[in-house]
């Protein structure tokens, strides 16, 4: 028996979405843990892409069991139109194969429209945030004043909470931010129409997953964004605002760190990230445009083209460290065909000050020069690789040296965005 842990090892969009695809085809239940509607995980099954926000990626999958953990704060309007979709899809068809979590927190109309406006009132200043109210959700869950559905199950809950609430959001709206102000009886009752349809997947989640593992099932715990928007370790506050590295999992799902037996961190074979915030790497010339084309990277949530970059072994270092990882997977290795010299930044230069940790300060990080290794790249086309012999020589000596550089095994190597194009070293449920 063994439970996995999939962690984003840069700034998010590290293609997750394949790699818990495959992973699932071993595990009988898929966790979501953190996070809401901002991340987007990318599948490609058989030609057909899809994109989830919510819903474990799981759900492509018969007879697995999808969970959605306390952690996550969720919009019941998306979460309906996802289902919705999947089940258009033949997916997601049996109700028992869906849970949602008592303790997750609602995402409300406020909590968007106050997003949107701080974010509007920052001008040059703003965060990048996507603009769904996921930031505000967790302050409200932070501040005791945030709305469970084990509150919306509660009629009079409900009521007095929401009440109370749009009372004070009101007033911060229009004083504040000079926004409109919402209207009570409209959110209560498009509420309550949620209720009808989600209260049959709510559940105690955490004694589930307990009973569960104890009956010798295997869990996929499935990660959002990436450890460099960690809202404790990442490049704050250029960041999310939930915990993306492995404590996250503990506390959004409700186990034990004990059921926790592998931890496989995400990376691209370079780097990328979307919205604002300091990004070391960064490849503003034809290269990084190249990389942008080529690699599709564009973002699966909110469609914003992605920021692009050589690979960035400081911050993988980092994610290694926090997160214990036992493994990585490698993404997009074919995206960087045809380059005729790769780099790789092994330590930052800022201040007159050599920095081989990833530094706190958001200042030192805007300021920091990548200290450079240079390697020879290759023109072989690597769809067609199910094995790393199949590599040719150059790209297989930059696998290696990034294992090297960042101290972590690489257990899995995409080599194209389908199912079967992967390289498979190590699967981590069999180990």
């Amino acid at each position: 028996m063994a439970n996995v842990a999939v962690i984003g090892a840069q700034w998010g969009d590290e293609g997750k979405g394949k790699i818990v695809d495959l992973f699932t085809l071993d595990a009988d239940i898929v966790v979501r843990f953190q996070g809401g509607n901002n991340a987007g995980h990318t599948l490609v099954v058989d030609g057909v892409k899809t994109v989830l926000h919510l819903v474990p990626s799981g759900a492509l999958h018969k007879n697995k069991l999808c969970v959605i953990g306390n952690g996550v704060v969720v919009d019941p309007e998306v979460l309906l139109e996802e289902i919705g979709a999947l089940r258009a899809k033949g997916h997601l068809l049996n109700d028992a194969l869906l849970k949602l979590s008592e303790g997750a927190h609602l995402i409300m109309p406020y909590h968007k429209a106050i997003d949107l406006a701080r974010e509007r009132l920052r001008g040059k200043g703003k965060i990048g945030t996507t603009g769904r109210g996921i930031g505000p959700a967790y302050e409200d869950k932070v501040a005791r004043v945030g709305i469970r559905f084990v509150d919306l199950l509660d009629g009079t809950t409900f009521r007095d909470k929401l009440k109370r609430n749009i009372e004070e959001k009101n007033i911060y709206l229009k004083a504040i931010l000079k926004e409109k102000t919402l209207d009570y009886g409209a959110i209560y009752e498009s509420y309550c129409g949620y209720r009808e349809e989600l209260e049959k997947y709510v559940a105690n989640t955490g004694v589930l997953l307990d009973r569960e593992i104890k009956a010798g099932k295997k869990v996929l715990f499935e990660g959002a964004q990436g450890t460099l928007l960690d809202v404790d370790h990442g490049t704050y506050p250029y960041v999310t605002s939930s915990n993306t590295v492995i404590g996250g999992v503990c506390t959004g799902a409700g186990i034990g760190a004990r059921h926790i037996h592998e931890v496989i961190g995400l990376s691209k074979a370079y780097t990328t990230r979307v919205g604002s915030g300091p990004f070391p790497t960064e490849l503003k010339d034809a290269i990084g445009e190249r990389l942008m084309q080529d690699g599709g990277e564009y973002g699966a949530t909110t469609g914003r083209p992605r920021r692009c970059g050589w690979f960035d072994a400081v911050g993988v270092r980092h994610a290694v460290r926090l997160n214990g990882l036992t493994g990585i997977a490698l993404t997009k290795l074919d995206v960087l065909t045809g380059l005729k010299k790769i780099k790789v930044c092994t330590a930052y230069k800022s201040g007159g000050e050599i920095h081989h940790d990833f530094p706190a300060s958001v200042k030192v990080l805007k300021n920091a020069e990548p200290v450079w290794e240079e390697m020879e790249g290759w023109d072989e086309n690597l769809t067609s690789a199910r094995n790393l012999s199949d590599l040719p020589s150059n790209a297989r000596r930059y696998i290696h040296r990034l294992e090297e550089i960042i101290g972590a095994e690489m257990i899995l190597v995409s080599v194209g965005p389908g199912r079967e194009e992967t390289i498979v070293l190590r699967n981590p449920f069999n180990s």
